[in-house]
């Protein structure tokens, strides 16, 4: 099959020139800088500190009224600082913050969420440890912290996945995800969260929820790797937003888009480390609406089970979209966890019996290098194709190095779940044009049993292909690829 699908490639499909590719990255990376605005606080800025107001800072007693008492102090047509001195552990329920805020963690300083259900809203759509609704210019910066206690909500610790406390028994929400996200800016404006370090979430740690012209800036978030659900950045039907210099060290998806009700536009994402038990950046699965100009450069993934993904399983269609300068190391974990070790993992397909098919379109992998135990998957469905896509100056080393089983095609969540198959190192199906321009796939030579061919799919669901300097190589110092 191999020899035969290097001869497959259409004629007429013409070769576009390697300078369109950049200009595509220029002009996607300008327009979403264009959009998206930096908001600076005002030199008149006033500043309280929630010492003043009474806050401890033991880490034993809550200081929430203290802080609210502090933030509710400010006057309305002035920018607000609110800070938390050095040292201090200021223990709080839920804070809510307002238009013109911005809280001041200084270094040496943390917020410490509260882990009682009663710390937290009734309504567990806003169970934050920090929340801003429908806020214009607000923010948290300072150097400090602001902390989740999420060891607080394990049930058991578990080799393969922690059990963790759910407050479903209360019927405020379902399931085993019932516990409270750490930031969360909901129908927002002007968000600014730079110079901050967010520990340990319970669930999501920050959280966009149709929110406009966002920027995270040098923050870093670690969140516990055995800890389920606890995502890095989650950018749900929000626009607008520029997030770089990040470090992300966190067991669940590290920086996720997300439509639930509205389309996720102008995404741009550069300078950042990211390491994830599960997609290091991740689109979906939540997908009822389209995402669209979205620029990722120069970013370093390590030891993630996934790196670059698209989970689209509702029907919103993905466009225009830009990964360039990228370093990847993915591994295998746990199969409880969503992943199987994919640098790149490209689907459509629906959810359910009553979900929509929705088609990528017009995404493109430009400097990459990836060093996996597992190959590219690029699944389309039959009424949600795979569209022009292109991998153009990648280096691709395949080494296995772990003792979890390969052999799986991962469709989860929905579709077909789990299907046994053996891997390859591009596995194709219901695509309509793709362009693989020098792109080098090494093989370590102990492992070659464990693989298939370089690439796979079927012919009758894979059209339009065109591959320029494609090269397969074997070798045998597995000291090289580390």
């Amino acid at each position: 099959m191999y020899l035969c699908m290097l001869n497959s490639q259409s004629p007429e499909m013409e070769k576009p020139p390697l300078l369109f590719n950049f200009k595509i990255i220029l002009l996607l990376l300008t327009q979403s800088l264009l959009t998206t605005s930096s908001h600076s606080l005002n030199p008149t800025t006033v500043t309280f500190s929630v010492t003043e107001y009474g806050a401890i800072g033991d880490g034993i007693h809550y200081d929430t009224v203290s802080i609210q008492t502090a933030i509710d102090s400010c006057p309305y047509s002035i920018p607000c600082r609110i800070t938390f001195p050095s040292p201090g552990n200021y223990l709080t329920a839920t804070i809510f913050l307002r238009s013109g805020v911005v809280l001041n963690v200084e270094p040496g300083a943390t917020i410490l969420g509260g882990p009682r259900q009663k710390d937290y809203p009734k309504e567990s759509s806003r169970w934050y440890v920090v929340l801003a609704e429908n806020a214009t210019d607000v923010g948290i910066a300072g150097g400090g912290v602001v902390d989740g206690q999420a060891e607080k909500f394990v049930v058991r610790y578990n080799e393969r996945k922690n059990v963790m406390v759910s407050w479903n028994q209360t019927g405020d929400c379902l399931g085993d995800e019932c516990r409270p996200r750490l930031i969360g800016f909901l129908g927002c404006k002007n968000v600014k969260v730079f110079n901050v370090t967010l520990n340990q979430p319970a669930y999501w740690c920050l959280h966009l929820v149709r929110s406009e012209n966002i920027t995270i800036q040098d923050i870093a978030i670690y969140g516990d790797l055995n800890i389920p659900n606890n995502d890095g950045i989650d950018i749900e039907d929000s626009n607008n937003t520029v997030i770089t210099r990040c470090h992300i060290d966190t067991g669940d998806d590290a920086i996720c888009p997300k439509s639930s009700t509205g389309p996720v536009h102008n995404l741009t994402v550069t300078n950042s480390w990211i390491r994830s038990k599960s997609s290091a950046i991740k689109f979906g699965s939540a997908s009822w609406f389209e995402f669209k100009h979205f620029v990722f450069d120069n970013i370093t993934i390590v030891d993630s089970h996934r790196g670059l993904a698209f989970q689209i399983r509702d029907g919103g269609n993905v466009s225009d979209i830009v990964f360039s300068n990228i370093k990847i190391s993915t591994r295998y974990y746990d199969p409880l966890w969503w992943g199987r070790a994919e640098p790149i993992y490209v689907t459509t397909c629906p959810r359910d019996s009553t979900s929509k098919e929705a088609s990528i379109s017009n995404v493109h992998f430009i400097n990459i290098t990836a060093n996996s135990e597992n190959g590219i998957f690029l699944s389309g469905s039959k009424r949600g194709l795979l569209r022009n896509l292109s991998f153009i100056n990648m280096n691709i080393t395949y080494r296995r190095f772990t003792s979890y089983a390969g052999g799986f095609f991962d469709y989860r969540p929905g579709c077909q779940e789990l299907v046994k198959h053996k891997t390859a190192g591009i596995m194709m199906e219901h695509i309509e044009g793709l362009e693989v321009r020098n792109v080098e796939m090494r093989w370590e030579k102990n492992d070659l049993e464990q693989w298939n061919n370089p690439m796979e799919f079927k012919p009758s669901t894979v059209n339009n292909i065109h591959f320029s300097n494609f090269n397969s190589v074997v070798y045998s110092n597995s000291k090289s690829s580390q």
